[in-house]
């Protein structure tokens, strides 16, 4: 992971739900901040849907309530450049993983892994409030597993 000059460049995480709405920015905030120098982490989703759209108006409430900063994020959609990018790319569910086993090369699907080992990140979309509180939730408890193999 160093770059041409020898300096050991951040670990890159990209993150993948379905719209790139809700879990994805989020995973990638908590990533970001509490990866620190160590991670770039950006999200993006399978579909269409929020393309050049911010992030769901409740996720961003709920998490800069938890000290994440979602109010800059711009919704795009994933491709092979993305996944090339990455070190790892983080599904947010199981559908999300196969969907993306679909779009990766011979390079890119070593790379593919469900953001909780065996188990999907609940999805908030048109949910009440509390479901986003508990995407917060599972999405912060998951992160570390993630983190630690930046040191």
């Amino acid at each position: 992971m160093d770059d041409s000059i020898g300096y050991a460049r951040p670990r890159r995480i990209l993150t993948v739900c379905k719209g790139n709405h809700c879990r994805a920015p989020l995973a990638a905030a908590v990533l970001a901040k509490h990866g620190g120098s160590a991670v770039e982490a950006r999200p993006a989703g399978l579909r269409d849907w929020h393309v050049g759209k911010p992030a769901h108006p409740v996720m961003v409430q709920i998490a800069a309530r938890c000290g994440y900063d979602l109010s800059g994020h711009c919704g795009v959609q994933v491709n092979p450049e993305f996944l090339d990018w990455a070190d790892v790319v983080l599904a947010m569910d199981i559908g999300v993983l196969a969907a993306l086993r679909e779009l990766a090369d011979e390079n890119s699907a070593p790379k593919l892994r469900l953001y909780l080992d065996g188990r999907d990140v609940p999805d908030p979309w048109k949910q009440p409030d509390e479901a986003f509180i508990t995407c917060v939730t599972v999405i912060e408890a998951g992160a570390g597993q993630h983190l630690a193999t930046t040191a």
